[in-house]
């Protein structure tokens, strides 16, 4: 593994005034509120696995994860500050056949 010194920069730290969520988004927090199943999560800190099934070969794995993972937080009343690894594959898959599977486990 390759280092480099230097702090990482926070998406909240790329853009100038406020980001506005629009219907897209809305829509589709409400969608993924609504499939989540009951589960309890353990206590922090967590790992969070996830994979995505994704029909556009286009589709950037990290721009998947950061909306979902926010809806994680609010479905199962964490702070994504207490994820201490993060797993994630995407696969290629038919139009239509799209999906998220995840897993939240506590970090030994």
């Amino acid at each position: 593994m390759e280092k480099i010194n230097i702090k990482a920069l926070s998406v909240n730290s790329c853009y100038q005034g406020k980001r506005f969520k629009n219907q897209t988004h809305k829509d589709y927090v409400r969608e993924v509120l609504s499939q989540l199943p009951i589960k309890y999560i353990g206590k922090p800190p967590y790992i969070l696995i996830l994979e995505f099934g994704l029909s556009s070969k286009l589709q950037d794995l990290d721009n998947c994860i950061k909306v979902f993972q926010d809806c994680l937080t609010v479905k199962y009343d964490f702070n994504d500050r207490d994820i201490y690894e993060l797993q994630a594959k995407k696969f290629n898959v038919e139009k239509n056949k799209e999906y998220i599977k995840f897993d939240i486990v506590e970090k030994k």
